[in-house]
């Protein structure tokens, strides 16, 4: 089961920042799932995911929560 962030009612680049600090505890191979609700999460989580070299599982919409999976 994948650990939860919960990033709702941050404001960018936050959760993003969240992210980033969190992915120094969590071993290779882990899951982490993220909710944010900040407009321009999905964006700036598939641009660190990119440049950190961990793969976005998926991200999608649900309401006015994003809530992406990230394997680490």
């Amino acid at each position: 089961m994948a650990e939860v962030l919960n990033c709702i009612g941050m404001k960018c680049p936050q959760p993003v920042l969240k992210v980033a600090i969190k992915a120094n505890s969590i071993l290779p191979g882990s899951v982490l799932e993220v909710h944010a609700d900040c407009p321009t999460f999905e964006d700036d989580i598939r641009k660190w995911c990119d440049n950190s070299g961990k793969v976005l599982i998926s991200c999608v919409e649900k309401g006015s929560v994003h809530i992406a999976t990230i394997q680490f």
